[in-house]
């Protein structure tokens, strides 16, 4: 398959289930999530930041991605100083969406 993404978003601990939620909801297949210790804004911005993070991995056909990210921004409320941060980069090639399977 080609003209895939790979949107990564990394939000405030506790936001990933609404994120992966509303990315499902906006036609994603699905979304691998886990956490992690975040540092830099707080300490640039002096803001009160918790450190822990979640980090999800969603793989979008190309015609979804926008659709998808602007899901993902509501979810995770990333219009939002300090909420997060999400960016998109291309998938030279993968295997594993619904369709690469053939029916036996």
């Amino acid at each position: 398959m080609s003209d895939m993404r790979l949107i990564t978003c990394i939000v405030l601990k506790g936001k990933g289930d609404s994120v992966i939620s509303e990315a499902i909801n906006a036609g994603a297949q699905g979304a691998t999530y886990f956490t992690g210790t975040g540092t830099g804004i707080r300490r640039a911005l002096e803001l009160t930041i918790i450190p822990e993070k979640e980090i999800i991995f969603i793989v979008t056909k190309g015609e979804q991605t926008e659709i998808v990210l602007e899901a993902v921004k509501k979810g995770g409320n990333l219009d939002k100083p300090g909420a997060g941060f999400v960016y998109v980069t291309k998938v030279e090639s993968a295997f594993g969406f619904l369709e690469d399977y053939q029916k036996e």
